[in-house]
């Protein structure tokens, strides 16, 4: 008995015993061999290669880095079917698994296939879950100059959960943290806030005023504007910023 990509195929038996039917079929050229029970008196073969297909050309349509989960994906088959097969293309290659729940598809080039860039993944991520997402203190600290210090992998700070995502070989950390210490996304000013964030108390002065030169003015006023939400030894700092001191 054949299967084509897409067809269901339905047969009769004359027993009731339950008989493994092998069936063949093609994602990207590359076999995959499944194994479909048979029991009293019909055969119902679904070939999954119609599924394959469609989560293929979704995933395949979002922007670089964009993850896809099995709930964004449910207008496309049953939440199993689903499940199944993300598993089968991650085993084939065709997606990576990010995380729990997350699939990425690999970028793929003359050079083989290899990750998307950290950096849009996360602020794909950002977007999707609804959560603020900035560069981790220190990576904010070597921005601004403060420190030649790199860190060995990249860490974020999340309003969401604390958890890992892995391209590949190199591993995410997504860090959760107060509210603070994510204001001003994008901007020289809150990166200055999270640096400081890391650097502690003990160094901030210091860092403020090697830093003071370098921040426009309009940036140093959105730091004072920002006094009343960040932590009183911070806030003092910025006070002194401020006042020239």
């Amino acid at each position: 008995m054949r299967s084509r990509v897409g067809r269901v195929v339905v047969g009769i038996r004359n027993n009731d015993e339950t008989t493994p039917i092998k069936i063949k079929s093609s994602v990207q050229n590359k076999l995959i061999i499944r194994t479909i029970g048979v029991r009293k008196d019909v055969i119902l073969l679904t070939d999954m290669g119609a599924l394959t297909g469609k989560v293929l050309k979704y995933i395949g349509e979002l922007p670089e880095g964009t993850p896809a989960g099995a709930k964004e994906l449910l207008h496309l088959g049953s939440r199993d079917a689903v499940d199944q097969t993300l598993s089968r293309l991650v085993r084939l290659g065709e997606l990576m698994r990010a995380g729990r729940g997350l699939y990425l598809r690999p970028m793929k080039s003359r050079f083989g296939a290899h990750p998307p860039q950290a950096s849009k993944v996360v602020e794909a991520l950002a977007t999707q879950r609804g959560e603020r997402i900035a560069p981790h203190g220190a990576m904010a600290a070597n921005q601004l100059g403060l420190t030649t210090q790199v860190p060995v992998r990249e860490v974020y700070l999340t309003s969401g959960r604390s958890r890992s995502l892995k391209l590949g070989a190199q591993v995410i950390e997504l860090r959760h943290v107060p509210e603070w210490q994510l204001v001003l996304p994008g901007r020289l000013a809150g990166a200055a806030i999270r640096a400081l964030a890391w650097l502690g108390p003990k160094r901030a002065g210091t860092a403020l005023r090697a830093i003071r030169k370098g921040l426009p003015q309009s940036e140093l006023q959105a730091m004072v504007g920002l006094r009343g939400r960040l932590p009183t030894w911070m806030a003092e700092e910025v006070s002194a910023l401020a006042n020239g001191v």
